[in-house]
């Protein structure tokens, strides 16, 4: 019996890579067969990746039609977190407004069991590009702030989600800008670009202060969205002024290197020796 799951677990596997391969939407009903199929519960950790590729699959197609089974699987709270995270990242990918407002609710929602589902929610709502997601995602940021916890994770998909929406919005920005006194290096990073993509007047200004972080990847990412921000001007800067530690020079000299010339390189080098 045990040989024949496993069997069949291949076969499905290869139906599923080859529909993925093909990617047509004569392959839609049958991906949504094997996602929804129902399994007992001693198999259902057998059977979990199989729906997984499924979902992953059905997301390449892109059709809307996939959309509510698609929320049928996420809003199963007795369904597999693996299933629900890959129906997730589906929604976001496939693209359609339907799917907003139930991932909004999803990421506010504080029961969740799995603090990675809203993540992932978070994260489908940066692709998907709603507005209507701005607010609540902004209030549970604000929420959360200062907060060392389960919760980093789920603040930098925040974050990340408001930066692909690119808004010139105080509120967010201001959210934004407060995330980069979070204890979390990788939070501040992940508001560094964010703000680099804000298009605020006063993200160059926001972003110049952490240069001075106390994080060194801190400060490499901030001089790289200055760069992409003001330009050479900021490379510069930070060769020439005392003020800025020696292995930020070194990474000003090598942006040179690489996005400009090399006998400019060659030049600031030598005068550093």
């Amino acid at each position: 019996m045990e040989e024949n799951k496993l069997e069949s677990i291949a076969i499905l596997m290869n139906v599923i890579l080859r529909a993925d391969k093909i990617r047509d939407k004569s392959c839609l009903d049958l991906l949504l067969d094997i996602l929804l199929m129902k399994v007992s519960n001693e198999d259902r950790e057998k059977f979990v990746n199989v729906r997984v590729m499924a979902a992953k699959a059905i997301a390449n197609i892109k059709d809307t039609s996939a959309v509510t089974p698609l929320l049928y699987c996420l809003n199963n709270k007795n369904e597999h977190y693996k299933v629900r995270l890959a129906c997730a990242d589906a929604l976001g990918r496939i693209g359609d407004k339907y799917a907003v407002i139930p991932l909004i609710e999803l990421v506010q929602d504080e029961e969740e069991k799995s603090v990675y589902l809203r993540e992932s929610a978070a994260s489908a709502l940066g692709m998907l590009g709603d507005l209507r997601a701005v607010d609540p995602l902004v209030s549970i940021l604000e929420a959360q702030k200062g907060i060392w916890s389960k919760f980093t994770f789920l603040k930098e998909r925040i974050i990340e989600a408001l930066g692909k929406l690119k808004l010139d919005n105080k509120r967010v920005f201001n959210a934004l800008k407060n995330s980069l006194l979070d204890e979390s290096p990788q939070i501040r990073i992940n508001a560094i670009e964010a703000i680099m993509e804000s298009e605020s007047p006063l993200a160059a200004e926001t972003i110049r202060a952490c240069l001075r972080d106390k994080d060194d990847e801190v400060k490499k990412n901030a001089l790289i969205a200055l760069y992409n921000l003001i330009g050479r001007e900021i490379l510069d800067e930070v060769i020439e002024q005392d003020e800025y530690p020696d292995f930020l020079k070194m990474e000003a000299v090598s942006m040179i290197a690489e996005y400009e010339n090399d006998d400019e390189f060659s030049r600031i080098r030598r005068n550093n020796e």
